[in-house]
């Protein structure tokens, strides 16, 4: 039974490296892949900051994704596994359309991204994967500076040497500005369980 399965965690926890990681080791057992991702660094490719990368196709806004898959399947192109890369900017409707891969054409799609902005507040994408995702799992960082303590919120932009707050690139912005992970002192967990739902998940109506 396919699931869909979301990996998060903050900047330079690894998630393109184990992205990367699960596609080498799928492939090597004999699974046909597809690779997505947006606005990556490196553009139509997922790639990781220690130099691995791969071809992946880019998700567009107007993108449908289940039908994407289901073409792919219909012009004789079979799989088996959907790894999607930097899911926090996918729409709230494309993530729907992922979980419909998963139940509808029993394809497994593991999607990796950052769980909240620099301001804490959760990027929809993300939101509608903790909602629709049949595991959760969670990856930490260390902070920059050295302290013992692991990060856990998503990295602030720097700008003129000064940390950004109450402002911040969007996906709508064409050039990123740097980042740097930094802690918060107070923050909400969440469960890394499998969702309590397996069939007829709730779609929004937008």
């Amino acid at each position: 039974m396919a699931e869909l399965t979301f990996f998060y965690g903050t900047m330079n926890c690894g998630k393109s490296t184990l992205a990367l990681q699960i596609h080498h080791n799928a492939v090597t057992a004999g699974k046909r892949c597809l690779l997505l991702t947006k606005h990556d660094r490196q553009a139509g490719a997922i790639s990781s900051r220690i130099g691995l990368a791969q071809p992946a196709e880019v998700v567009t806004d107007a993108l449908d994704l289940q039908e994407l898959v289901r073409a792919r399947i219909a012009a004789g192109d079979p799989i088996d596994v959907v790894i999607c890369d930097e899911a926090q900017f996918y729409s709230p409707t494309q993530i729907e359309q992922l979980a419909e891969v998963v139940d509808e054409l029993d394809v497994d799609v593991q999607a990796f991204g950052l769980l909240t902005d620099f301001t804490t507040t959760l990027f929809p994408g993300s939101q509608r994967l903790l909602e629709l995702s049949d595991r959760r799992r969670s990856s930490r960082s260390r902070r920059a500076a050295g302290a013992a303590s692991a990060a856990t919120s998503t990295p602030a932009p720097w700008t003129d040497g000064s940390s950004v707050r109450g402002s911040g690139w969007s996906s709508a912005t064409s050039t990123p500005p740097r980042w740097h992970t930094r802690c918060c002192a107070v923050r909400t967990t969440v469960q890394a369980s499998p969702a309590p739902w397996r069939t007829g998940r709730q779609r929004s109506s937008t």
